[in-house]
C-alpha cells in the first residue's frame, strides 16, 4: 500500500503566489502607464518649441501620431490594470476565500472602489486623458490649419490625423467607464 505524501505546495499557497504575481504585474503597468503622460507632455512641449523656433507650423503634424500611439499604449495598460483588479475581485479572491472558508479575501480590491468620489475622479481622469492625448494634438492641428502654410499633401495627412485623434478620444471615453 502506497503512502500518500503531503503536497509540497498547497492550493492556497499557489493562489497567494498567483496573487503576488498579478499584483506585481499591475504595479509595473501602473508605473509604465503613469509615465506615459509625462512622456507625452515632454514630446508635445519639445515639438511645439521646435515648431515655434523654426516658425514652421507643419512641424506640429508630428504631435498627433505620437499622441495616438502613446495614448493607445496608455489605454491598453490601463485596461490591463483594471482587468487584473477584476480578476482578483471576481475570481482569485473568491476561490481563496472558499478554500480557506473565509467570508472574503483581498478586501482592498473591492473596498477602494466604494469611495463616494470615485465617479468624480474617474470623470476627471477621463478629461485629463482626453486633454493630454486628444485635445492638445487637435489644437496643434488647428494651429497648422490656421497658419496659412498648408500644402495639399500635408493637409490630407492632417485630416487623417484628426480622424485618428477623434477615434482615440472615443476609445478614451469608452475605456473610462465612470460608472463601474
Amino acid at each position: 500500500m502506497a503512502e500518500h505524501a503531503e503536497p509540497d505546495v498547497t492550493v492556497s499557497q499557489l493562489l497567494l503566489a498567483e496573487y503576488q504575481t498579478v499584483k506585481d504585474e499591475q504595479k509595473t503597468r501602473i508605473g509604465f502607464r503613469d509615465n506615459l503622460l509625462y512622456v507625452t507632455l515632454a514630446v508635445v512641449a519639445a515639438v511645439i518649441a521646435a515648431a515655434a523656433q523654426a516658425e514652421r507650423s507643419a512641424m506640429l503634424l508630428a504631435i498627433p501620431p505620437v499622441c495616438v500611439v502613446l495614448g493607445w499604449t496608455y489605454l491598453v495598460n490601463d485596461e490591463k490594470i483594471s482587468a487584473i483588479g477584476k480578476y482578483i475581485r471576481d475570481d482569485l479572491g473568491p476561490r481563496l476565500a472558499q478554500l480557506v472558508q473565509a467570508e472574503r479575501a483581498f478586501g482592498w480590491e473591492t473596498a477602494h472602489r466604494t469611495d463616494a468620489r470615485r465617479r468624480t475622479r474617474k470623470a476627471l481622469q477621463c478629461a485629463i486623458d482626453l486633454l493630454a492625448f486628444c485635445v492638445v494634438p487637435l489644437a496643434g492641428l488647428a494651429v497648422y490649419w490656421s497658419a496659412g502654410q498648408t500644402s495639399t499633401g500635408l493637409l490630407v495627412v492632417s485630416v487623417f490625423e484628426a480622424i485618428g485623434l477623434v477615434g482615440l478620444a472615443a476609445q478614451v471615453v469608452l475605456y473610462a467607464r465612470p460608472f463601474s
